[in-house]
């Protein structure tokens, strides 16, 4: 496992370290001590960060959204006036990266997801961080003709979320599909849910 350390703060030093570890040893092995020992930090720096394991996995969440804005680049999703081609050729982009080089950070998010479900303190953390992404989302489905936006944004993360973990961590994951796949299969799904209600110029 490694860790870029330059040009990074501490805090995020640690909180890579801790998202490389639980997609390596799962929950049970992110401790204070195992984030300095991989990280090569003096002991207890990690302590003096985050005192308890809940503010472990708070800085850890945080860092995970930060990094899958990059990953997704919801700076770079279309507008709705770029049609519905440009959309899907976007979104198909964004979660295929998840799928492939940036397989080990989307394994974190499930362990975290799960974690999750335990801790109410770490869910509120969770469910911000995700929805960024899904605001974004509601907002062009919105503008493209949805006559149910949020039904569909939800849709829409339900079908990436179970091609990730299907591919990630389910029984596909040695036969994780190609760019032009998803692609095809997000256009299916976004044609059922617009149809001709699309912005002008979708292809």
């Amino acid at each position: 496992m490694s860790v870029r350390t330059t040009s990074a703060s501490r805090a995020d030093l640690v909180a890579d370290t801790a998202l490389a570890l639980l997609a390596e040893r799962g929950m049970r092995g992110l401790t204070h001590r195992a984030v300095d020992e991989a990280a090569g930090l003096p002991q207890g720096s990690t302590s003096n960060l985050a005192r308890t394991r809940l503010a472990l996995l708070e800085l850890a969440v945080r860092r995970l959204a930060d990094r899958e804005a990059r990953v997704l680049a919801l700076h770079e999703l279309p507008s709705p006036e770029d049609g519905l081609d440009a959309l899907v050729d976007g979104l198909a982009l964004a979660t295929h990266r998840s799928l492939t080089r940036n397989r080990e950070l989307t394994v974190a998010r499930y362990e975290l997801a799960l974690e999750a479900t335990r801790r109410p303190e770490l869910r509120t953390y969770f469910d911000a961080a995700g929805a960024r992404f899904r605001d974004q989302l509601t907002t062009l489905v919105t503008a493209m003709g949805s006559t149910d936006p949020a039904r569909h944004a939800l849709s829409l993360v339900a079908w990436a979320d179970g091609l990730m973990l299907s591919c990630v961590a389910g029984s596909f994951t040695t036969n994780t599909p190609h760019l032009p796949a998803v692609r095809t299969s997000l256009r299916e799904l976004l044609d059922g849910m617009l149809g001709d209600r699309a912005t002008p110029g979708a292809g």
